[in-house]
């Protein structure tokens, strides 16, 4: 799958990288997603999102226009993406489970996140449903 990492640290490049296993073709910026950076999206099928990314309705309605299928954020929240613009665009939506970073030891985190995102494409890719997105 040919996606599009916005908002990307230094410290999440090589975590990315161990979880992705060179099967998803991933364009790390380091730039919010914006309306003014959207169109780093040309191409991809899908865009990875931080917390800090307002991924509001006009952004939605960009990346649905430059053939966007999917959102992933590297978070437990959604509350950073218009969910609804997203539904009647038809852009399916994935988080990171809570769960997924329970009882971890100090410096764990960015690999969890890294490996729950990755694991959000391949069932994508794999034409496998997710959670609310059935």
């Amino acid at each position: 799958m040919r996606v599009v990492a916005y908002s990307i640290k230094s410290f999440e490049k090589e975590p990315l990288a161990i979880a992705n296993h060179k099967k998803h073709e991933i364009t790390l910026i380091s730039n919010a997603l914006t309306e003014d950076t959207a169109s780093y999206a040309e191409g991809k099928e899908a865009v990875i999102v931080y917390p800090g990314d307002v991924v509001n309705a006009k952004v939605i309605d960009q990346l649905a226009d430059l053939g966007i299928k999917y959102i992933a954020t590297r978070s437990f929240l959604l509350d950073h993406i218009d969910q609804q613009a997203a539904a009647k665009r038809q852009i399916k939506i994935a988080n990171v489970p809570s769960s997924a970073t329970d009882s971890l030891a100090d410096g764990a985190l960015a690999m969890a996140l890294a490996t729950e995102t990755i694991n959000n494409l391949d069932q994508w890719q794999g034409n496998r449903c997710l959670g609310s997105a059935c």
